[in-house]
């Protein structure tokens, strides 16, 4: 489990913008007494499974999308300078204590059991945006092989009451889509649309826990940085989390049997990245040339990198480092709680 750090001695919960809660159960939602998460999503969710396609996912990929229980139950979270995009562990493994530790970890021994269906590379869904790879598999597609082939194991030792259903995506449609001729509002709200029309996927296996995590400020990425035309801009991003947030307040209107939560990771991570040396952070606006290499961890001057990851924002061009992944986790573990 995520340990709160002193990273967050220098500022309150209440100095960040609220996010979303929308309460509709007639329990109090208590994240302590979850005994999993179940996560979907693209690069910043995934996690490399023993099973899965490396580089990619847990379990799978579209040219191997069916799975029995016996491959499923033996499959193993792999913890390594690969076994994330972010070169260690991400956001859901700090957040549950799940395969945060380096080699391999069952899920089933965990005290909150990490089940990972994220496929890195993903979008929403193939009628807004094209695949990545002819292997990908987008977020409905995600939802409905677990709903096929997982949550029938999965439910014979962890019932839908004890799990939280996690979702962060949209990251890559908003920037595959960044360039399109279309009325963006009009789009997103489709898009946000479909992705909780597939939710009811999960609804009807009987989860009533939801997490929703709204677009990381990829406008600031350093693919972006100095660029006159950001690809995707501000606005766009901010227009994508605005539709997100609508469609996950009517999904909760509309299950009044459900409570789901909306986090605002981008005011989180905003926050962050305009208040660096709060969170030991030095480099804000560029990332070590040599992140990927075996021996970065210890011989990053060699690469011409003036400090260690953990001391950078991003890892690369598109995704944040481990450690910024853990300080988000800390914080939303935090918000959880409360």
């Amino acid at each position: 489990m995520v340990q709160t750090s002193t990273i967050f001695t220098a500022i309150s919960l209440a100095s960040w913008v609220s996010a979303s809660v929308i309460p509709r159960s007639s329990e109090k939602f208590n994240w302590s007494s979850k005994k999993a998460l179940l996560a979907f999503g693209d690069s910043y969710t995934y996690v490399q499974g023993t099973h899965g396609l490396q580089n990619y996912s847990f379990i799978g990929d579209s040219f191997e999308f069916s799975y029995d229980e016996e491959k499923l139950l033996s499959d193993m979270i792999v913890q390594n300078q690969t076994g994330t995009a972010e070169g260690g562990p991400n956001w859901v493994e700090y957040l549950t204590g799940c395969g945060e530790q380096p080699g391999l970890t069952s899920p089933r021994t965990c005290r909150k059991q990490l089940w990972d269906f994220a496929f890195a590379g993903a979008d929403i869904s193939t009628e807004y945006t094209p695949l990545h790879h002819n292997f990908t598999v987008p977020l409905v597609d995600q939802i409905a092989q677990y709903a096929t082939y997982g949550h029938g194991t999965l439910s014979k030792f962890l019932s839908a009451e004890e799990t939280l259903v996690a979702i962060w995506i949209g990251i890559n449609d908003v920037g595959d889509s960044a360039n399109y001729d279309v009325n963006f509002p009009t789009f997103y709200a489709n898009l946000t649309k479909t992705l909780f029309e597939s939710a009811e996927t999960l609804y009807d296996l009987g989860y009533r826990s939801y997490l929703i995590m709204n677009l990381p400020p990829t406008n600031r990425d350093p693919s972006n940085i100095g660029s006159s035309d950001p690809t995707p801009n501000a606005t766009q991003v901010v227009w994508y989390n605005d539709a997100l947030t609508e469609h996950a307040e009517k999904f909760g209107k509309e299950k009044k049997d459900v409570e789901i939560r909306v986090f605002d990771a981008n005011s989180r991570l905003n926050y962050i990245l305009d208040h660096p040396a709060e969170f030991d952070i030095v480099n804000t606006t560029g990332y070590c040339a040599g992140y990927d290499q075996p021996d970065i961890a210890w011989n990053w001057a060699a690469y011409g990198c003036p400090t260690p990851l953990d001391e950078y924002f991003w890892y690369n061009t598109g995704h944040m480092t481990s450690h910024t992944h853990r300080i988000l986790a800390t914080e939303l573990e935090e918000w959880l709680a409360n």
